[in-house]
């Protein structure tokens, strides 16, 4: 027995958009997982995340934060400011000011369930064109080494 259809180009009464059943919306390179990643703001906010969340150690930012940035890591990471109730929080969005080239700051969305949390942090680019982790905020809560 051969199966045969044919397509007519009209869809079911109840989609009203153009992907085929079981698979995912097209997004736009940009809005991507892969597009965003290769954006400074939404790679230093993951790794971030999950240093302040408990999921990787301290030491994973070492080299990629400058000044005292580190040193206020150590004391922070310790007591998983991002952690909920055994919930991995997500990034869900990062934006970004550049009030001068080489220096970006940057705003993240985090979730973890029903709970929004804020995290902000200035990033600076060295001579290297490499970006460093320069400050982290919390909540409101200023997170700054040597206050």
């Amino acid at each position: 027995m051969q199966h045969t259809s044919a397509r007519t180009g009209t869809r079911p009464g109840n989609r009203d958009d153009s992907r085929a059943p079981g698979r995912a919306p097209r997004r736009p390179p940009a809005a991507s997982t892969g597009g965003r990643s290769r954006l400074p703001r939404y790679w230093f906010a993951e790794r971030l995340l999950s240093v302040l969340s408990g999921h990787r150690p301290v030491h994973w930012m070492l080299g990629h934060t400058i000044g005292h940035a580190y040193e206020q890591l150590v004391r922070l990471a310790p007591g998983a400011p991002l952690s909920t109730n055994g919930l991995r929080p997500v990034l869900r969005h990062c934006d970004e000011y550049v009030p001068r080239p080489g220096v970006i700051e940057a705003f993240a969305r985090i979730t973890a369930g029903d709970r929004v949390r804020a995290m902000a942090f200035r990033l600076e680019q060295g001579p290297d064109l490499r970006w460093r982790c320069a400050a982290v905020e919390l909540g409101g809560e200023r997170l700054e080494a040597g206050v």
